[in-house]
């Protein structure tokens, strides 16, 4: 009979989240850290990274710090290296690492729909070439993708652009690992607007281009495209990653887990 008291657990498991420096990313990984995972928490923001590893361990949970730029290859290799290594394998793979940035479409500069791309779509390729060549059955990779991969919304056109990227590659990588028998399971996972500093820009970013007239605005008409009232938080996140990672979602792969108040829904 199943156990369900132990489903969601990860003991044993080695874990590689990247921008865990904070916001969503410190969240996952003391999350998984919690379930019974040991995780590296991988960044460029080493000293916010330290931090995450300190909290993680005054828990009680095992983690460790690399310093990572997610769209440096040598540093993939260094940071999977690390995990295997240093910590005994790499059994869990989130992708988190991401930048957002907003313009319109006719002003926005070629080198900073570049410079989205290469953070949120290369960095997550990397992630996926490394990872999956050291993996075992049994491993899972979440790739953080957004609402803004499944729909669109006005001055963000790079970042839609990336999160769809990411959409996509995250079906082709399942599909392909499936086929070639690896037993890696590869999913992603779209939250709406979520309680970090990242949100508040998005929510800021209506105001500086003039399609809200202040915060207050912009955030009560985002908020109220949320049926449930509410933003996410880094929690709600976590937790879906907790699952996709762990063996009650051994049979799901190539899916979106959609996070979001009900927003595409409405």
């Amino acid at each position: 009979m199943t156990d369900y008291t132990r489903l969601f657990r990860v003991d044993g498991k080695v874990a590689l989240v990247t921008g865990a420096a904070r916001g969503i990313g410190a969240a996952i990984a003391e999350a998984l850290a919690q379930v019974g995972a040991t995780v590296l928490v991988t960044d460029v923001l080493e000293s916010a990274g330290l931090e995450t590893v300190e909290r993680i361990r005054k828990a009680g949970g095992k983690a460790e710090f690399q310093k990572h730029d997610v769209t440096d290859e040598a540093q993939w290799e260094a940071a999977v290296a690390a995990a295997t290594g240093k910590l005994g394998g790499l059994d869990i793979l989130v992708n988190n690492a991401g930048i957002e940035t907003a313009a319109l479409i006719t002003q926005c500069k070629v080198e900073d729909f570049r410079h989205l791309m290469d953070i949120n779509v290369t960095g997550v390729f990397l992630g996926l070439k490394h990872a999956i060549g050291v993996m075992k059955p049994g491993a899972s990779i979440v790739n953080l993708s957004s609402v803004a991969g499944l729909i669109g919304t006005s001055a963000h056109v790079a970042y839609h652009a990336s999160k769809g990227a990411v959409r996509i590659m995250t079906k082709a990588a399942a599909v392909e690992c499936a086929q070639l028998g690896t037993g890696i399971r590869v999913n992603s996972i779209h939250p709406a607007i979520v309680q970090t500093d990242m949100g508040t820009k998005f929510i800021q970013d209506f105001v500086n281009l003039k399609l809200a007239p202040d915060y207050a605005s912009a955030e009560a008409a985002i908020k109220g495209a949320h049926p449930l009232g509410r933003f996410g938080e880094p929690a709600d996140v976590a937790g879906a990653v907790i699952y996709l990672a762990s063996e009650a979602a051994k049979w799901i792969t190539g899916s979106e887990l959609v996070l979001d108040g009900g927003y595409t829904a409405a």
